[in-house]
């Protein structure tokens, strides 16, 4: 199952929920994706299940998912129908009605950007191993990452080839290796960081460029600043 979008797009959503299916001991999985700072879409469930606990939580403006994406930390909930819900007690009551026993819910995130969120399920109450939460971290980022890529590819030229303007030119290169070394990766993926952040902002990729320069914006990941 997949949100309406490019064949590519939902091929793609369609793969990444499936990886963390094969990967670890869940039952489903659902992805989502931010758009700015309020709209929201799904772009797969694996199945009906993990569909309708998405909805849900989206519906009801409580739950795991909401927490994962505030915190930007995982959210584990091992024992979903036994445990008492005192953060989520319309959630709570409502998964009584659904065979999910535990859920798992991972922030997708790229350097200071949040790009969505993944919902893993199970039939089996219990926890994740240690080695598989490290597994949903690994499988998380590289979903973050193909994401981004994946929704910026079609204009990844479209701020820095136009009207000839070096000095933008050069400030958003100059950006991009400030960029760089905030976060270790490699130069396009800088790049990228900074067309999402504007994208993902309503900016272009000059106006974002300067509030780095500015040391306004920083994309160094919370945990090593």
């Amino acid at each position: 199952m997949s949100a309406e979008g490019s064949p590519g797009l939902d091929e793609l959503c369609s793969s990444l929920c499936a990886s963390f299916i094969d990967a670890l001991p869940v039952t489903g999985a659902a992805l989502s994706a931010f758009s700015g700072s309020a709209q929201e879409t799904t772009l797969c469930a694996s199945d009906d299940l993990a569909a309708r606990l998405d909805e849900l939580q989206f519906d009801l403006g409580e739950g795991p998912r909401w927490e994962a994406a505030r915190s930007r930390t995982p959210v584990f909930l091992p024992h979903a129908r036994s445990m008492t819900h005192e953060k989520w007690p319309v959630l709570g009551k409502a998964l009584m009605d659904f065979d999910a026993e535990a859920l798992f819910v991972f922030p997708l995130i790229v350097g200071a950007m949040d790009i969505g969120v993944v919902e893993l399920y199970s039939t089996i109450p219990g926890a994740l191993a240690g080695a598989d939460v490290v597994t949903a971290r690994v499988l998380a980022d590289k979903a973050a990452w193909s994401l981004l890529r994946r929704i910026l590819a079609p204009d990844v030229e479209q701020d820095s080839t136009g009207g000839g303007l070096s000095a933008s030119r050069r400030e958003i290169h100059q950006a991009t290796g400030m960029v760089l070394a905030q976060t270790g990766g490699t130069a396009a993926e800088a790049l990228l960081l900074l067309r999402g952040h504007a994208f993902a902002n309503g900016q272009s990729v000059h106006e974002t460029s300067n509030e780095v320069l500015a040391k306004r914006l920083n994309f160094t990941p919370p945990s090593n600043r």
